[in-house]
């Protein structure tokens, strides 16, 4: 039978690339340039790439091709570290020395971090070579990546649409092949809606398992309830990826050592799956069910036991949500817009009418909606009580080999700015970063108008091997990823 062609360099997997160029199939700066010119040709159209390194990434492609030469001349290749000559992008809230760290704050515009955060730093010693840093949403606790200083994001699959927030630059450029895999972070939906809504891969770790440092705001303040994660092409590079971000640096205080398992180690035919397509009063589309039960099916088919699953907590998914964020001592967003000093939203409004705008409209309101809820006589202790409750009602159901499949998000990437009419439905996401269960979106096909469709694997604390064996599994049933163009859709 004869040899299946390799993949396009800007089709192929982190881990196949890596392979390539080790045994010389492939040279590093040809690898480089090649996203370099993908991103020149669609960054235009959706603004993912908001500050670049490429002549510094040259000169590591270079060095790396130089290191690949001479252990390829002394047989010492399988030494070379996993993901030597291979290009990322990373979440502009995540330091990379010497580029802008703003959080996309009128506050910070001048912030260029000082150090590469932890994560960064373990890529890049993997051999990795950083591309540059991508768009988010203002101050970060939105679904759509747009602020007052880059601008906004655009799904590369139609220009009209969001690329989802705070991740969205991430999932865009991803999914318009500008880089094989991204540093993404995840506080309530972050890192999988925007996979979502572009039709990536994105992995929420389980609480704890992957160091903050280096993340604004800092990892004191967010805890386990906020994560660093892996964002990709392919679902292969999904556990390697997650495997060198892991384990404790000795300066975040909530990380901790675990045991990661073998995804290739997981046998369908022992794992349970529970479908959710239901949540109180939430509204699903009918494209979005649709893709849990067809990812049900082929699970079913591959051997899986599948069933329905109602537990009735979810419903209070945002109550649960906000009550762990407020314990955690997350700093009102108010606060995270003003740098540390609170803006006053009535003034912030009054501005706008006066038209000397410093904060975009949905970080205004989100704060303002906040504020409010910050007054109401929210029960904090019984709702954290409750979710206790559930997180060991829903770890018991699932045992080791259980998972949920669950909707990411109520609908495919909606319109620019209207998700502001349904600002609640990040819970769908938000519940599993408040519970500290692992979770994966998986790209599941398209709907009838050419949007990407996807599920979420959720699994329990510690199981991140199984909802990937899950992902990978999905990835063949499904079809996977595809490279958007971006320059021929949505005018």
């Amino acid at each position: 039978m004869p040899t299946p062609p390799e993949p396009h360099v800007l089709d192929a997997s982190a881990r196949s690339l890596a392979e390539r160029m080790r045994a010389g199939r492939l040279r590093p700066e040809a690898v480089l340039e090649a996203h370099i010119e993908r991103i020149r040709a669609v960054n235009g159209h959706i603004n993912a790439l908001v500050a670049d390194r490429f002549d510094a990434a040259r000169d590591e492609a270079r060095e790396a091709g130089r290191r690949i030469d001479a252990a390829r001349a002394d047989g010492t290749q399988d030494t070379l570290p996993p993901l030597l000559g291979v290009p990322f992008s990373v979440k502009e809230f995540v330091g990379v020395a010497g580029l802008p760290q703003t959080a996309g704050l009128t506050r910070r515009r001048d912030v260029l971090a000082d150090r590469d955060a932890e994560v960064v730093r373990r890529m890049r010693a993997a051999g990795g070579i950083v591309l540059g840093v991508t768009n988010v949403a203002e101050g970060g606790l939105w679904m759509e990546s747009f602020n007052p200083i880059f601008g906004l994001t655009r799904n590369p699959w139609d220009l009209r649409r969001s690329a989802g927030g705070s991740s969205g630059g991430e999932a865009a450029l991803i999914a318009a092949g500008g880089a094989p895999f991204g540093v993404g972070a995840d506080i309530g939906g972050s890192i999988r809606i925007p996979a979502a809504f572009c039709g990536i891969f994105g992995h929420k770790p389980t609480g704890g398992l992957v160091p903050n440092t280096g993340h604004w705001p800092g990892d004191s303040d967010m805890g386990p309830v906020l994560t660093v994660g892996p964002m990709c092409r392919r679902a292969e590079d999904l556990m390697p990826l997650l495997r060198l971000m892991a384990g404790p640096d000795g300066a975040d205080a909530t990380c901790h050592a675990m045991t990661l398992g073998d995804p290739d180690a997981v046998d369908l035919r022992r794992v349970r799956v529970f479908a959710v397509d239901e949540i109180g009063a939430l509204r699903f589309r009918g494209s979005t069910r649709g893709a849990i039960r067809r990812a049900g099916e082929a699970l079913a088919h591959a051997g899986a036991r599948v069933e329905h699953l109602k537990m009735p907590d979810l419903k209070a998914a945002y109550a649960l949500w906000t009550a762990r964020v407020m314990t955690m001592g997350q700093a009102a967003y108010a606060e995270i817009l003003g740098n540390g000093e609170a803006i006053s939203t009535p003034q912030e409004l009054l501005l706008w009418v006066l038209r000397r705008k410093r904060h975009s409209a949905p970080a205004v309101f989100i704060a303002a909606l906040e504020q409010l809820g910050r007054r109401l006589p929210l029960p904090t202790t019984a709702l954290v009580k409750q979710l206790d409750s559930l997180r060991d009602a829903l770890e018991d159901r699932l045992g080791d080999d259980g998972v949920l499949l669950h909707p990411p998000y109520s609908r495919p990437a909606p319109r620019h700015f209207t998700p502001l009419v349904t600002p609640l439905d990040f819970a769908c996401c938000g519940i599993f970063n408040a519970l500290e269960f692992p979770a994966t979106a998986v790209p599941a096909g398209f709907d009838a108008q050419g949007l990407p469709l996807s599920v979420q694997v959720v699994g329990r604390r510690g199981n991140d091997h199984l909802t990937i064996a899950v992902a990978q599994a999905l990835e063949g049933a499904l079809g996977g990823w595809t490279r958007a163009e971006p320059a021929e859709r949505g005018r």
